[in-house]
This record gives structure tokens, C-alpha cells and sequence, in this order.
């Protein structure tokens, strides 16, 4: 049984680099164990650094260096202190809403649990429980427990938490940009080529960490709309309340009831609630797609047989002369058609339907790195469009 996070003071580096075998998937030679490749360089030549022994080795220091950030306790607020550091819940204060409850942002003193004026301190998003949610009460311990002993810089971090009878409350750090999905999805401020496959990256880093921890946690409800980011679009996941323990040993799968977001479920966890880290696979392959096409993973708005984003695009994956057909029209032709044909290989694996042959995260990890060279990111724009709608309530 795990040890209540909030009396965990430790942190521990839990990287450890591994030699990866190696395969073809499609346009992608994968990393062999010759060519181990942790951390992202974007200005590097990959059939460079692919036979660098040197070059290696300094990307796994890289990686051991990012992987073991370390987090002050998450601190234990008052009721009363949240409440005042959101202005008393005010509608402005507002971020957004989900099945736990509303999400408002806030102000706290920066080493402590006081409330602090709006512009001072440490800007928090504070998420309250709605107190008739029992799932959601299991979430909540469950939010607690998992970011109060990971630290990653591809997870948000849990600044600290609220329990005082039916209150129940979680102060994460404030993410200055908002969720993927507020971005992805409205076509007034389309994401830039690079900037996409920046975000691919990130949430592929802190799934890839997930599930190199000890035992494996499976994330289970990857969505655009749980991956937050800063100013500088750099990824974090978040809300972890279905997160789970994963199996250990010579057990195959954890059996549960199956929750997470219907289309981007994996169809083998949807039929009989058998879970795996290759269920995250499955989820982080339909959010690559969706950052590939611009397209939500379910419309019902769409014309028959294009309803479901995984089912319409499978057809076009493997063939080269369809990438048009998929690649998101908002890009207006301003992105690598290399790198474009590599991330539909990679989706495809990804998204596989028999689970035993999609790859490991760390291997989906290691491809990504290699699409942030120059030959996979030519012809692109450096910077998005203005997003001015987004930042500003953001900002408030």
C-alpha cells in the first residue's frame, strides 16, 4: 500500500535510460541500443549523433538531469485561505469546469499558505470537489497521492490541497496558456508545425516517465484537454484522478471499471477492462492525431464514417499520397512533409489494434526526439498565430 503523499518529504530520480531493441516501423528506423537517444536536441543531426557514442552519453545526462526535479511538499491550505485567494470563488475568477467541479484561479503567498493580492505571490489554479461526487472523492485522494510524489517537469505540480469536511480542494500551479484542446480546436489561432510536435514531445516525456516508474502508473484519461502549458508551450499533464498502478511481475493487465473519455479509450480496455501502459499508447497515439489533423477525436457533427477521428484517418496513415487529405488545413501547407509522414507512422503504431504490438512509450519518446531535427521541422513557421483570445482570460 502506498505511503500517504503529503507525508512523503523524498525525492527520488527515477530515470533510468534504457538500450532499446530495435525495429522499423514504416518511414521510422527506431532506436537501437547503438543509438539510445534520451533527450530532445533540436539543433542536432540525428545520423549524427545516431553513432556519437560522446553525444549519446550527454543526452542520457541530459535526461537524468530533467527527470529528477524536485518539488517542496505539497503545502496543506485552510479553506478559508483558498477561498480568499480566488476572491471568494468569483464567476471572473473562473478557469473552467469538469465532472470534479469548477476550477478557479488564485493568489497564495509564495512559500506559504496565505492568501496573497492578485499579481503578487504564486498564481495557483485552485479545483474544487463538488461535494455530492463520490467518484470524485476518490479522485481527489487519488490527485494527492500521485503528484504528491511525482515530480517531472512534464507533470503540473500540486502546490497543495484542502480537505476540511465536504471541502475538498487542489492548488495546482497556474498554467499560463491553458489546455491543448483550447488551442488545437479553434481555428481563429491555429498551433504552429513546431509548436505541435513541442507538444508532442513534452506529453510524450511525462508519459514516458509514468510508466517508467516503479510500479508502472497508467495515466488512463490522456486527452488534449488534460494537457496544460506554459508560457513558452511546453506540456504538462494533468488531473490524475484516474490515474492507477499498473500491473507487476507476471501479471499481464490490471482489471478495473472502465473509465476515461470515449475516443481516446483504448478499444481492448473498452471491451473488457483490461489495462495496460499500452492503453496510454493507444490515447497518446489519438492525441498525436489530433494535433496532426486539427481535429477533435469524436464530433458528432461530422458526416457518417468521419464521426470517430482514429476510424476515418486509419486508411490514410500508411500511404504517402493521402498526407494532404489528414494534415490540418489550418497549417496552410507551412510544414514538413518528412516530418508530417513520420508522425503518421508513428500514430499508426500507436493506435494499433492489438496492443501487444504497439510500442513502449519510451520507444514512442525516442522517435519524437528525433522529428525535432531541421530535416523534419524545414518549412515551417517559428511561431503560432496570436492566441489573444485564450491568453487573455488566462491572465486575468
Amino acid at each position: 500500500m502506498r505511503t500517504p503523499a503529503y507525508e512523503r518529504k523524498s525525492c527520488e530520480d527515477e530515470s533510468r535510460p534504457k538500450c532499446l531493441s530495435s525495429f522499423t516501423c514504416g518511414l521510422f528506423a527506431w532506436p537501437s541500443s547503438s543509438a539510445k537517444v534520451i533527450s530532445a536536441s533540436t539543433g542536432s543531426n540525428p545520423d549524427v549523433f545516431r553513432n556519437d557514442p560522446i553525444r549519446v552519453n550527454e543526452l542520457a545526462s541530459q535526461n537524468a538531469s530533467e527527470n529528477s526535479v524536485c518539488y517542496p511538499p505539497p503545502r496543506e491550505f485552510q479553506f478559508i485561505e483558498l477561498k480568499s485567494a480566488t476572491r471568494n470563488f468569483r464567476p471572473d475568477s473562473m478557469l473552467g469546469e469538469g465532472g470534479f467541479g469548477h476550477v478557479f484561479k488564485g493568489w497564495v503567498d509564495e512559500h506559504g499558505t496565505a492568501p496573497a493580492k492578485p499579481g503578487t505571490g504564486l498564481a495557483v489554479a485552485v479545483k474544487i470537489l463538488k461535494t455530492d461526487a463520490v467518484q470524485g472523492h476518490k479522485e481527489w485522494l487519488a490527485e494527492v497521492e500521485y503528484l504528491g510524489e511525482l515530480h517531472h517537469p512534464n507533470l503540473v505540480r500540486l502546490v497543495g490541497y484542502c480537505s476540511e469536511g465536504e471541502n475538498k480542494l487542489l492548488a495546482y500551479e497556474f498554467m499560463e496558456y491553458g489546455s491543448l484542446d483550447q488551442h488545437l480546436f479553434r481555428k481563429s489561432s491555429s498551433l504552429s508545425w513546431m509548436i505541435r510536435m513541442k507538444i508532442a514531445l513534452g506529453a510524450a516525456k511525462g508519459l514516458a516517465f509514468l510508466h517508467g516508474h516503479d510500479p508502472p502508473i497508467i495515466f488512463r484519461d490522456l486527452k488534449t484537454s488534460n494537457i496544460l502549458l506554459d508560457r513558452a508551450y511546453n506540456a504538462k499533464l494533468s488531473d490524475f484522478g484516474l490515474a492507477r498502478d499498473g500491473p507487476q511481475g507476471d501479471v499481464s493487465h490490471v482489471s478495473t471499471r472502465i473509465m476515461g473519455t470515449y475516443g481516446y479509450a483504448a478499444p481492448e480496455y473498452v471491451m473488457t477492462g483490461h489495462l495496460t501502459a499500452r492503453s496510454d499508447v493507444y490515447g497518446y497515439g489519438v492525441v498525436l492525431l489530433e494535433l496532426l489533423t486539427g481535429k477533435r477525436s469524436m464530433d458528432r457533427s461530422r458526416p457518417s464514417g468521419q464521426q470517430n477521428l482514429v476510424e476515418w484517418a486509419r486508411p490514410f496513415l500508411g500511404d504517402k499520397k493521402k498526407l494532404t487529405s489528414l494534415v490540418d488545413t489550418e497549417l496552410h501547407g507551412c510544414y514538413s512533409v518528412r516530418g508530417a509522414q513520420k508522425v503518421c507512422s508513428l500514430a499508426a503504431r500507436c493506435l494499433a489494434r492489438d496492443p501487444r504490438t504497439r510500442p513502449p512509450m519510451q520507444q514512442v519518446l525516442d522517435a519524437l526526439v528525433l522529428l525535432q531535427s531541421p530535416m523534419d521541422m524545414e518549412s515551417v513557421s517559428s511561431s503560432p498565430a496570436p492566441l489573444n483570445d485564450v491568453r487573455s482570460k488566462a491572465m486575468k
